[in-house]
């Protein structure tokens, strides 16, 4: 080929990458410069895995969630084996428990005549599959239904650890869910109506905005979740506990929108549809906020780890969930004395996924907002 043809082919590829940039649209080019940042693609999947976990718990975990063994009371986490013999298979020693003559402290030391191999797609405790079916297989486990494997440890009573953390996963990670929906409802529309009618309405809008804004966060959710009655069921307390989370946080969505409208409703695509006969909610619906739905969307995601670590520190002060409820923040509960932290450190194991859970969504959010401008370097 000579160096004419060569280049004629650079150019043909040239033009028509640039091609396929001017007529695609505007998802398109979202989803591109999106594909680009790494951390935000990365973080999507560490999400993804985080709801999967919640939404097939039951199935993950290695037992139910009532299963408890005293005699394994503040057990640490086994180690995993994975040679014996020159075969490879994960396995794990029974454990003695033994007593200190001196301080009586209870400690566990590994049996190792007492081999217990770890299966997958074992029969195990039963458990209903998302309240609909009861079934007893589990992810893994051990074919001795008497013995525990507690790869992170036990808790105070004798409860795995790890199963208890997987199944908390589903309501602390939906109510960031479930919160977020309902301050994105309000933020729509309590920030579309300040900023597309503006005049008392706005002022009136914004007054209440800075006065909630003005509040301490903390002291407003504890104060709040404070006026719930104790004797509430467990799964109204979560929705008011939810509600009571998006109830403080619509205030930053309903400034950006506000904004936005504010900037958008003398353009001359609006004057359109006013002169079309369209209405002020049409208008609002159909056209307004789709011109900025990107950014929408990456403050719904901005705002899902406040929702995360709102819920954990309710339930951790104890002014949230309450037992037999099962979150992060309730797990978290039983970490807070001195004698946690010298002699059942593993019991601190649930932050590890809330901070994972916050980062992830921060950085997703970066990702989001840096693709919502597919036209900036």
């Amino acid at each position: 080929m000579t160096a004419a043809g060569a280049f004629k082919d650079l150019l043909g590829a040239k033009n028509t990458v640039e091609d396929k940039l001017y007529t695609a649209s505007q998802w398109q080019l979202t989803w591109w410069k999106f594909r680009k940042h790494q951390l935000a693609v990365f973080s999507t999947v560490v999400i993804v895995l985080f709801y999967l976990v919640a939404i097939f718990c039951e199935f993950l975990a290695p037992y139910p969630l009532e299963a408890r063994d005293s005699k394994y009371a503040l057990a640490p986490p086994q180690r995993v084996h994975w040679f014996r013999e020159g075969r490879f298979g994960p396995y794990v020693y029974g454990r003695d428990k033994q007593s200190d003559p001196e301080t009586w402290r209870i400690t566990f030391v590994e049996n190792e005549k007492e081999v217990h191999p770890i299966r997958f797609f074992v029969r195990g405790g039963e458990y209903e599959m998302w309240g609909l079916w009861e079934m007893d297989l589990h992810l893994f486990g051990v074919d001795d239904p008497e013995y525990v494997v507690s790869l992170l440890g036990m808790d105070k009573i004798g409860r795995d650890l790890l199963s208890r953390l997987i199944y908390g996963s589903r309501i602390s990670l939906s109510v960031g869910l479930v919160g977020v929906f309902l301050s994105f409802v309000l933020g729509l529309l309590i920030g579309g109506a300040s900023g597309f009618f503006g005049g008392l309405l706005d002022e009136i809008i914004q007054r209440v905005i800075e006065l909630l804004r003005s509040i301490p966060t903390i002291p407003l959710w504890m104060s709040l979740s404070a006026a719930l009655p104790r004797d509430w069921p467990i799964m109204r307390i979560y929705f008011g506990i939810t509600i009571l989370l998006s109830m403080v946080s619509w205030t930053s969505l309903a400034r950006v929108v506000r904004g936005k409208l504010l900037s958008l409703r003398e353009e001359d695509f609006v004057m359109a549809a006013r002169l079309a006969g369209a209405s002020n909610l049409r208008i609002i619906v159909n056209h307004l906020l789709p011109s900025f739905f990107s950014y929408i969307i990456v403050s719904l995601t901005m705002a899902i780890p406040g929702m995360i670590l709102g819920e954990t520190s309710l339930s951790f002060i104890g002014l949230g969930l309450q037992p037999p409820a099962l979150s992060w923040g309730v797990l978290l509960k039983d970490a807070q004395t001195i004698r946690v932290l010298s002699q059942a450190p593993w019991l601190l194991i649930p932050g590890i996924p809330v901070v994972l859970a916050v980062l992830a969504f921060s950085f997703l959010g970066d990702g989001l907002r840096d693709a919502a401008d597919p036209y900036s370097r």
